[in-house]
């Protein structure tokens, strides 16, 4: 069994914002691959269950809000026992330009503070991760752009993005996840 985690806040506020890629990926995957899913309320998040390849696969939204990520994806994790290797997070990041994405194996929260509640939630931050680029403006407070909303542009982009997405999250279902770093990242520079 897979858990695939979008992260974002839940609320009409923050739909389209920054912080909320995660959410929205999942909900275009989902929308795109299976039509309408089931979401059940648990776990301090929503979740839908598919089946993928003859796999369960477990899509998580924590409405924990952003900071407290990781209480929900903790709760799954332990109902389900899922491994870590079978944990796949998509968030937001700042270092990443509008249109670009990453795939990484593990390593720190790079100041995430939802990734930083799964870490200390999990105890490791040895998750795989798809971190999705929203870039960075320095000259506004960082709160303030990563609750922000997408100008249209942005939303455009996002939509051919997110298409490309769907090919990488398709790939992760069947591929070592190194391989699916070879395939994509070298793409993404």
């Amino acid at each position: 069994m897979k858990l695939v985690v979008g992260l974002g806040n839940p609320g009409k506020e923050y739909v389209n914002t920054r912080h909320n890629i995660g959410y929205s990926f999942v909900d275009y995957y989902l929308d795109k691959k299976f039509g309408d899913v089931n979401w059940t309320k648990k776990f301090d998040g929503k979740y839908a269950q598919v089946i993928v390849d003859k796999e369960k696969v477990l899509f998580l939204k924590p409405e924990t809000f952003m900071n407290l990520s990781g209480n929900s994806v903790r709760k799954i994790v332990d109902y389900y026992d899922i491994s870590i290797d079978d944990i796949l997070v998509i968030s937001d990041d700042l270092d990443l330009l509008v249109g670009n994405f990453k795939l990484k194996l593990y390593g720190s929260c790079g100041g995430h503070n939802g990734l930083r509640d799964i870490e200390n939630k999990l105890g490791t931050s040895e998750y795989k991760r798809l971190k999705i680029g929203i870039s960075n403006d320095k000259t506004s407070d960082t709160k303030d752009y990563v609750l922000g909303k997408f100008s249209k542009e942005e939303l455009d982009t996002y939509q051919d993005l997110f298409n490309k997405l769907c090919d990488v999250l398709d790939d992760y279902f069947k591929l070592p996840f190194n391989d699916l770093m070879s395939k994509y990242n070298r793409k993404n520079r």
